[in-house]
């Protein structure tokens, strides 16, 4: 427990932004499961249209500082060949 203002205050504003992170994370696995789904059905135009939107919220995450450049490309191009085997 802290035992002054400064140490309280910042262990709210941590609550608060995990929270935040991970309910952003957990969209991002959603927006890139809906790829893999629109892959496996087989319609290339709702999978890039969700391939789109994951591009979108990964480039967000890499901003934000919720994760690495690298696993955001490594996503990208994993995705992207999914994409393009249809």
């Amino acid at each position: 427990m802290a035992n002054n203002k400064q140490q309280n205050k910042r262990n709210t504003q941590n609550e608060k932004q995990r929270l935040i992170n991970s309910s952003f994370k957990s969209s991002l696995k959603t927006a890139l499961k809906n790829v893999e789904t629109a892959v496996k059905s087989g319609e290339k135009e709702k999978a890039v249209e969700a391939l789109n939107l994951a591009y979108k919220k990964l480039d967000k995450s890499v901003s934000k500082g919720i994760h690495h450049k690298n696993y955001a490309n490594r996503q990208k191009s994993r995705l992207s060949d999914k994409v393009n085997t249809l």
